[in-house]
């Protein structure tokens, strides 16, 4: 728990609002959207509940604040297009591996509409332009890009949340042969 009393203790507005922003991005992501309290996160910030709610305004708004993340999306049109699928795989395979907030997320998005606004959010911010680069005249980016997602998001959720045996037993480049092909298809591949 941060010590106001300690003399590095940021005192600015901006600093600590995103204090307590980290402060709940690791709360949310340990016990989950439902555990996760105003107080806990107060507590860990090193703040009073009250200044979170100054600043965040809600448990939802506070979420969304704490769910901001870079999906880091690999620059697909530089890869040879035959390659793309496996770019991707490769490239969601090790976010979710190295984010627990993605997984958390994840799990929030499936019971509360403000995580799930949120994951469509960073999808259609961070997915939909790469699908645009590789869609030739843009007509099926939205489409291919909502494809690729649900490959993504079904993984995910059957390997992390749900942690279905025989998803999780896969190793890394294993995952990646079986969803590649998928994902190419929907990037790239044509409809018939």
């Amino acid at each position: 728990m941060a010590d106001p009393t300690r003399p590095d203790h940021p005192r600015s507005a901006p600093a600590t609002r995103e204090r307590i922003r980290l402060a709940a991005r690791e709360r949310f992501a340990r016990d989950g959207f439902e555990r996760t309290t105003i107080r806990q996160v107060a507590a860990d910030a090193g703040v009073d509940p009250a200044l979170v709610m100054r600043y965040f305004g809600s448990k939802p708004q506070l979420f969304a604040a704490a769910a901001e993340l870079d999906i880091r999306m690999p620059r697909l049109a530089e890869v040879p297009r035959e390659h793309v699928g496996e770019a991707l795989a490769r490239h969601f395979v090790h976010r979710w591996e190295s984010d627990d907030t993605l997984q958390a997320i994840l799990r929030a998005a499936a019971t509360h509409p403000e995580a799930a606004e949120r994951m469509r959010e960073v999808f259609a911010e961070q997915l939909l332009p790469v699908a645009r680069e590789l869609d030739a005249d843009r007509s099926e980016a939205a489409t291919r890009a909502a494809l690729a997602a649900s490959q993504v998001l079904g993984m995910a959720l059957t390997r992390y949340v749900l942690r279905f045996p025989a998803i999780v037993e896969l190793g890394h480049d294993e995952l990646v042969a079986w969803i590649a092909p998928t994902l190419q298809r929907y990037l790239t591949g044509d409809r018939d």
